[in-house]
């Protein structure tokens, strides 16, 4: 894959995720009181992937030769935790 498709397929992954955190902020009210505070806390941390997962997309769109790699893999692992974070809000939804 080349850098205009990689950017692209990125920017598709950073439009996702964000659509998911609007997602999971809505079905707050769908979860027990009692597992409420944990799924806030773990919200919280998503949007704070959100931020970096951000910062590693505005990196990859500026970096050029042989940063390009280095951006390339610092937003595939940040995309990476941010996606294992949003599988353990969803299973929170899941077991409340």
């Amino acid at each position: 894959m080349d850098k205009a498709e990689y950017k692209k397929k990125a920017k598709q992954t950073v439009d996702d995720f964000f659509d998911k955190i609007e997602t999971m902020e809505k079905k707050k009210t769908e979860i027990s009181a009692s597992a409420r505070q944990k799924y806030n806390e773990q919200l919280a941390q998503l949007n704070a992937k959100k931020s970096e997962l951000k910062s590693k997309y505005k990196n990859l769109e500026n970096e050029a030769g042989d940063k390009w790699k280095e951006a390339q893999t610092a937003f595939d692992k940040s995309a990476n935790s941010f996606k294992e974070g949003f599988k353990h809000l969803n299973s929170l939804l899941k077991t409340s």
